[in-house]
């Protein structure tokens, strides 16, 4: 307790400030060539993943990368590909926040990433049912996928996008969409 109020006086007299995390949501819009997906993120639930994300969409890293694998009744992954199916460079990798109680059901936008729990860059899914099986279970195989935000408005263009014809395309054998499903841009629409 003196160590803690100590450092508060050591920065309340040094002029030092420390910026609070935002704990409110953050709205942005995923404009594609199927049209427009609003999602809320939440960074009091996920505040590494939300600050991740929001970095790339500030950077404009998404304007025009694609949908690369759709898989009706699962989810739609992109982000991280550009329309010639070249990877793009990102950041280090982010902590796996998928322990925040936060569940993969439909319409929830989540966090991409190999099998090690964390490295996750800049692609993201959206899920198109519920997928408990990719919720955190335990900090061992169990890790999950961290879900760090929610679909408000443009469900029907998920759908959309869910339902393309899929197959072979780049360097995936199956599930790249035959129409290129293009994300425009994301912007943020409320700060």
């Amino acid at each position: 307790m003196k160590k803690a109020l100590l450092a508060l006086l050591v920065l309340l007299t040094t002029g030092v400030t420390v910026a609070a995390e935002p704990k409110d949501p953050v709205t942005v819009m995923i404009t594609t060539s199927k049209g427009n997906i609003t999602v809320e993120l939440l960074p009091a639930k996920a505040p590494e993943t939300v600050a991740n994300f929001l970095r790339y969409v500030d950077e404009g890293f998404y304007n025009g990368t694609i949908f690369h694998r759709v898989i009706s009744g699962f989810m739609i992954q992109g982000g991280g590909y550009d329309q010639d199916y070249t990877k793009k460079q990102t950041h280090d990798p982010v902590i796996n926040e998928a322990d925040n109680g936060l569940s993969n059901v439909r319409g929830t936008i989540a966090m991409a990433r190999t099998g090690d729990p964390h490295s996750a860059t800049a692609q993201f899914f959206i899920n198109h049912t519920d997928n408990p099986a990719l919720d955190h279970r335990n900090k061992g195989a169990g890790w999950g996928y961290a879900v760090f935000g929610k679909v408000t408005g443009g469900m029907e263009v998920v759908d959309r996008i869910a339902s393309v014809e899929t197959g072979p395309g780049g360097p995936f054998r199956q599930d790249a969409p035959r129409e290129m499903v293009i994300i425009e841009n994301i912007s943020l629409i409320n700060e």
